[in-house]
């Protein structure tokens, strides 16, 4: 299964998806990741206490972008479901 790491901004609290050079906004850049790799990250990020709750997420691979099989990492990467006008362009709110 392939893997995406996401965490927290830690000053901010936005999502972010690890591209693999750095941290994005939107799902749609997150680097795809074998599970152990995406486990050597956390690993290597947690030390630093800047990206928050590190997880990897398993997805399915899109055209559009990967898409997180459980809905609470859907909900994540689409922005906040009670409020639709700040959903992220990555996935459309639907995909919830």
């Amino acid at each position: 299964m392939p893997y995406v790491l996401t965490g927290n901004r830690l000053e901010t609290g936005d999502v972010l998806w690890w591209d693999g050079a750095d941290w994005s906004l939107h799902i749609r850049d997150a680097a795809i990741l074998e599970k152990p790799d995406a486990e050597a990250l956390v690993a290597k990020f947690l030390p630093a206490e800047r990206i928050s709750d590190l997880v990897p997420v398993e997805v399915t691979l899109t055209e559009a972008a990967p898409r997180p099989t459980t809905t609470r990492e859907r909900v994540r990467a689409i922005g906040p479901s009670v409020r639709p006008d700040f959903a992220r362009p990555s996935l459309n709110v639907s995909e919830i």
